[in-house]
């Protein structure tokens, strides 16, 4: 009986300071993240990751510039996928304990985070190459919003319709079921315990991608328009209803994106 009671206290106070970890990165990235948007409109330049990015004009960015850019987009990263995969994170954390007390194999939950935030890191870099293409293409203003009409709707109408496809219902399936994610994927070791965040940070990116997308619609770095984005994705994977939640907003960004690309 002592054992169990032991065990029980153990796996309380793992999952306590994992998600103390957890609310800590979460809460210094959006408070950077809102820092930065706050400098940027009052002064109308980003200074993302310490180095001006951007001034008055419309001009080129030097190739240079996609550094911080892809600074400035793992930070956000981090700040909005944190929160939603907090449960998986957990799960795994109590997994992993009650394995360990049966004299299974036992890795740190910082590796499976760590192969999670590589996801979500090459994400960002593919992110920042976007957003140094269409400010080049002057597509995006200074302040890092779209400039085009037509390229603002056509992106609500894309992520709207990517709402309701088999890929997103799929990815966003595994998104909600952390415990059979871990049953059916589970890997030993080290590198098991990476290639399994890696892999969930694949679906969640997979479902994601698209709404983290619209962020060129209403600005990169508009800190409402991210706090909407990111309560919506932690709704999709934690509400009862999340699917449908998500399928409805979908058809919302349709009209939207209809109204933006074709007034009347």
């Amino acid at each position: 009986m002592s054992r169990s009671i032991s065990l029980e206290s153990v796996l309380k106070r793992d999952r306590a300071v994992i998600f103390a970890g957890l609310v800590s990165i979460s809460v210094l990235a959006w408070g950077y993240m809102v820092y930065e948007a706050r400098a940027m409109y009052h002064t109308g330049v980003c200074r993302c990751a310490g180095m001006k990015m951007s001034g008055p004009d419309t001009g080129p960015w030097s190739a240079s510039t996609l550094i911080p850019l892809f600074l400035m987009w793992a930070e956000m990263m981090i700040a909005m996928m944190i929160p939603s995969a907090a449960p998986m994170i957990l799960t795994f954390a109590t997994v992993n304990r009650k394995r360990r007390e049966q004299e299974r194999p036992f890795v740190p939950t910082s590796i499976f985070l760590f192969g999670y935030l590589v996801a979500w890191t090459v994400f960002s870099a593919l992110a920042a190459v976007a957003q140094w293409i269409l400010h080049s293409a002057a597509l995006l203003s200074p302040m890092m919003v779209s400039t085009s009409p037509v390229l603002g709707g056509l992106l609500l109408i894309a992520a709207g319709v990517f709402q309701w496809t088999p890929l997103k219902n799929a990815c966003l399936t595994h998104c909600r079921s952390p415990l059979s994610f871990l049953m059916t994927d589970w890997r030993d070791g080290g590198s098991g315990a990476f290639v399994m965040g890696l892999k969930h940070g694949v679906y969640c990116a997979g479902c994601c991608w698209f709404l983290m997308a619209l962020l060129f619609v209403a600005g990169v770095m508009n800190i409402w328009w991210i706090a909407i984005i990111s309560i919506l994705v932690l709704l999709e994977k934690v509400a009862p209803k999340g699917p449908w939640m998500g399928r409805i907003v979908g058809g919302l960004l349709i009209v939207w994106g209809l109204w933006m690309a074709f007034p009347k």
